[in-house]
């Protein structure tokens, strides 16, 4: 699962959780005003392992060696099918510099090459501008679903196609 992107003399490359690098993974964070918009990194481990049986996949965000950031995707089991972007975050010490933006495209990528659904979908809280500007800059669009569970957070689909 390893891909490479090179730009502006970032390598960006996607990589798996291993025995070897799951500590420095989970040492990862965001700033304190980012942490209730995403889940701590142990979590996101934990969820991957949860949501095993949804296919779920934790992508390990590297550039040039360097752990960044973390994402989980997992696929959704009941209707409409497809791919629920569950948890992205790239470290504060990180953030900024247009590793996001890389990692996405990434993602996104190997999701159209994997080629199981049509979409891919995120919720994002609605105070959560960085993200969503983010996501719309990658084609993630409203999905005009409202989540009675999450009513301040933005439901957005990316097709893929």
């Amino acid at each position: 699962m390893a891909t490479n992107k090179e730009e502006n003399k970032m390598i960006i490359r996607l990589t798996e959780v291993t025995e070897n690098n799951w500590f420095e993974v989970a040492g990862l964070s965001v700033k304190d005003s980012q942490k209730s918009y995403v889940a701590p990194v142990i979590g996101i481990l934990a969820r991957g392992y949860v949501y095993r049986d949804c296919n779920a996949r934790i992508f390990v965000i590297e550039n040039g060696g360097t752990i960044v950031g973390v994402s989980l995707v997992r696929e959704f089991t009941d209707e409409p099918l497809g791919y629920d972007l569950q948890q992205f975050m790239i470290d504060q010490r990180y953030q900024g510099k247009g590793y996001g933006s890389e990692a996405l495209g990434l993602i996104l990528d190997e999701l159209r090459k994997e080629g199981h659904y049509d979409h891919v979908e995120v919720c994002v809280k609605k105070d959560d501008i960085a993200a969503i500007h983010l996501y719309q800059k990658k084609g993630f669009v409203d999905s005009g679903y409202i989540d009675e569970d999450a009513p301040d957070s933005l439901n957005m689909i990316c097709y893929l196609s």
